[in-house]
């Protein structure tokens, strides 16, 4: 077990290490083309152009957080942070979700204001400075996207370059049209049906964080599935209670449960079933297991509080799903 420890953290460094020299080269080729768009944007007068730059401008700030982020999360625990410091990339890509509503409302309002008082814009300039942007986006995208997609903070910065690939695509479009028919609505139209797309993933990080930071149990996990899991692991564990998870990010799940056996003498083997079939089974590489010999729990009234309120979450699901 030590050995496949040490194999799965030499392989999360190297796929670490790789992760955020991807972001810097990303960041790198948005920071170029930003400026690029910002002059076409002005020299145009193209509101799609605008906040394209305004989100490259974010993306800059947000691939810069995620890059800070990954160097954080190398660092070793310490007396203050006994987990460490690899929650700082759920913590960047949380900040950079908000980051990404903000940015949203920011072009909603400014299309509003252009269907209100529409502006001339340049076709031709904006049609090839969107081109030159888009490259640009999919060069950022392609590097970003070999990354783990499991890594929330990587994903965070994934979806400012798809924003931004969108954008881009928005502002080509909308360059045709003007271009062919002088319809000037067209630009801050499709600027809110990009913010509209966009809008969808940056609620789902959001929401996908917080629930990271919050102490949310992983998704994938059922606790009743995995405690019967248990007690088939190892004949000796006759019951499981007290079933805690969390995640320290979203590929680093924590577990602390009890486990009761007949006889102290089982407690050892109960001990490494448990152990054996958590990291097999759900890739719980760390946690902390009380045996307990009979039923008497020290925690008992914490055990009786945390049964209650999950015999009541499977009353609540149970009854959701009878229909009307």
């Amino acid at each position: 077990m030590a050995d496949r420890n040490h194999q799965a953290d030499g392989h999360h460094t190297h796929g670490h290490q790789a992760n955020t020299q991807r972001l810097l080269w990303a960041l790198a080729v948005i920071l170029i083309f930003m400026v690029v768009e910002v002059v076409g944007g002005i020299l145009s007068g193209s509101l799609a152009l605008l906040a394209d730059a305004a989100h490259m401008l974010t993306d800059g700030f947000a691939l810069a957080l995620a890059v800070s982020a990954q160097i954080f999360a190398v660092r070793p625990a310490d007396k203050k942070l006994h987990f460490g410091y690899r929650r700082a990339q759920v913590l960047a890509a949380f900040v950079n979700g908000i980051l990404m509503m903000v940015l949203l409302f920011w072009i909603v309002y400014e299309a509003i204001q252009r269907f209100i008082s529409p502006q001339e814009v340049e076709a031709s300039l904006m049609f090839w400075v969107a081109v030159a942007g888009l490259v640009a986006n999919i060069v950022a995208f392609m590097i970003l996207h070999r990354s783990n997609e499991h890594d929330v903070n990587m994903r965070g910065a994934i979806l400012h370059v798809i924003g931004d690939l969108l954008g881009s695509v928005a502002a080509i479009i909308a360059a045709i049209v003007i271009g062919l028919t002088g319809w000037m609505p067209i630009d801050p139209l499709l600027s809110l049906v990009v913010a509209g797309l966009i809008a969808v993933s940056a609620i789902r990080l959001i929401r996908e964080t917080a629930h990271i930071l919050l102490e949310g149990a992983p998704a994938n996990i059922d606790v009743r599935e995995l405690s019967e899991g248990l007690k088939n692991a190892s004949s000796a564990i006759k019951s499981v209670h007290n079933v805690q998870i969390w995640q320290i990010t979203s590929e680093s799940p924590r577990l602390t449960l009890h486990a009761c056996v007949e006889n102290s003498s089982d407690a050892a083997t109960a001990l490494e079933a448990a152990k054996e079939f958590l990291e097999q089974k759900y890739d719980i590489r760390q946690s902390t297991i009380q045996i307990e010999v009979g039923d008497q729990c020290p925690d008992r009234d914490l055990a009786d509080e945390i049964r209650e309120v999950a015999s009541n979450e499977n009353n609540q699901t149970e009854n959701s799903a009878i229909p009307a």
